[in-house]
C-alpha cells in the first residue's frame, strides 16, 4: 500500500521559472540540482509566452523550469536564479505542495535538506 502524505506545514514547493531557451534552462537546472537547491528540475521546451511588458504586448518562445524544493530554501533559490538569469525581471513563482507520495517527499528532504 502506498502512503500519501498531507503537507499541512507546506514544507515542499514547486517553483516555476521561465527562461529564454532550452539550453539556458538545462544549464540553470543542472546548477540548481548540483547546488542542492532543488531535488529535481523539469525543463519543458516549446512554450509560447504572450505577456504585457513596458507598455505593449510581447510574444516569445521560452522554456519552463518546474523546480521541486523546500520552502525553507526559497530565498536561496530565488537569489541563485536572480544571479544567473538573463531577464531583468524573471518569472519566479513558488507554489506549495499540499501533499504527495511519502517516499518522493522524503527524497526531496534527502537531496535538498533544510537550511
Amino acid at each position: 500500500m502506498y502512503m500519501f502524505m498531507m503537507n499541512n506545514g507546506n514544507d515542499y514547493i514547486v517553483v516555476f521559472v521561465t527562461v529564454p531557451s532550452r539550453d539556458v534552462g538545462i544549464e540553470m537546472a543542472k546548477a540548481l540540482v548540483n547546488g542542492r537547491l532543488a531535488a529535481c528540475v523539469n525543463v519543458v521546451d516549446g512554450l509560447r509566452s504572450i505577456y504585457y511588458w513596458e507598455g505593449k504586448v510581447e510574444e516569445d518562445n521560452e522554456a519552463l523550469l518546474i523546480i521541486k524544493s523546500r520552502r525553507d530554501r526559497l530565498n536561496d533559490l530565488i537569489n541563485f536564479i536572480r544571479g544567473r538569469h538573463p531577464y531583468r525581471v524573471p518569472e519566479i513563482i513558488a507554489l506549495p505542495i499540499i501533499g504527495g507520495f511519502d517516499e518522493y517527499l522524503k527524497w526531496i528532504d534527502g537531496v535538498v535538506g533544510s537550511k
